[in-house]
């Protein structure tokens, strides 16, 4: 009889101690797919004569409110002066932290374009693109804006994905990118110089980037601005979209910081 009370309180023992482990995983993995307010930063990688990452902020509710990239100063020294000789720029891409999967966000991909590109007397100044993809890499790869794709990589997007004062105009299709909508409100179309500007990326119809573009020079400034961005009344998909950028230079760390911010879940 005792022997048989001895296994029966092993098999509770037993019992209680999995149910515990379970509990305990099942907190763990809580935490990770609902981590906490703070900031997170993705993989760092080389740029010029420093390093890049991308980095998301998460407020009190665990919803993503920033999302951004910061460059060591160090990283705006000794990049290319000359573009590759089958492209406008030289790309730098970076990972996200996995704390940015809910933002909706794949990667970042920041495009240096030492002699500017298109069109001429507008965007040829030295300048960086900063690509906030809504796609994938290997997405991105099959877009070569080409034969029977310059159709789709040109298609234009419903009205409502377009915000006002927004036009999609011809040759602005790129390979592994997408077609490029530009604000006919912004300075550089009203007859003052490029310095910055917000650029929304389609391709079939869909938008897959939002892209804050800006001088070398604007950098050297070593800017403190934040800018409000232009909204569409819909969105292609699901995800947290900005209705500001902010571009910032930290004299503590010695890093500039290009973000999206008072991120909206659409």
């Amino acid at each position: 009889m005792c022997k048989h009370k001895m296994i029966v309180k092993g098999i509770l023992e037993a019992v209680i101690a999995a149910i515990v482990v379970s509990f305990i995983l099942g907190c763990t993995e809580l935490r990770t797919l609902n981590p906490s307010a703070g900031t997170y930063e993705g993989p760092s990688r080389d740029m010029g004569e420093g390093s890049a990452h991308a980095f998301v902020t998460l407020g009190a509710d665990g919803k993503p409110a920033v999302i951004g990239i910061r460059m060591s100063e160090t990283a705006l020294m000794g990049l290319p002066a000359e573009p590759p000789h089958d492209a406008d720029g030289w790309e730098y891409v970076l990972s996200l932290p996995k704390e940015a999967l809910i933002s909706g966000y794949d990667h970042i991909v920041i495009d240096w374009n030492p002699k500017g590109h298109i069109p001429i007397g507008v965007y040829d100044a030295p300048h960086f693109d900063f690509h906030f993809y809504l796609i994938s890499p290997e997405q991105r790869e099959k877009i070569t804006a080409k034969g029977e794709d310059a159709s789709r990589a040109h298609k234009a997007p419903s009205p409502e994905l377009m915000p006002e004062g927004y036009i999609l105009p011809e040759g602005t299709e790129v390979p592994r990118m997408g077609a490029h909508a530009i604000d006919t409100t912004a300075p550089e179309f009203n007859k003052l110089p490029f310095v910055r500007t917000f650029i929304y990326g389609f391709y079939d119809g869909q938008m897959i980037f939002l892209e804050p573009m800006m001088t070398e020079a604007f950098l050297a400034t070593k800017p403190n601005t934040t800018d409000q961005i232009r909204l569409p009344k819909a969105y292609s998909k699901d995800a947290y979209y900005p209705t500001i950028y902010s571009v910032k230079y930290n004299a503590n760390q010695r890093e500039y910081e290009v973000s999206l911010e008072n991120l909206v879940y659409k």
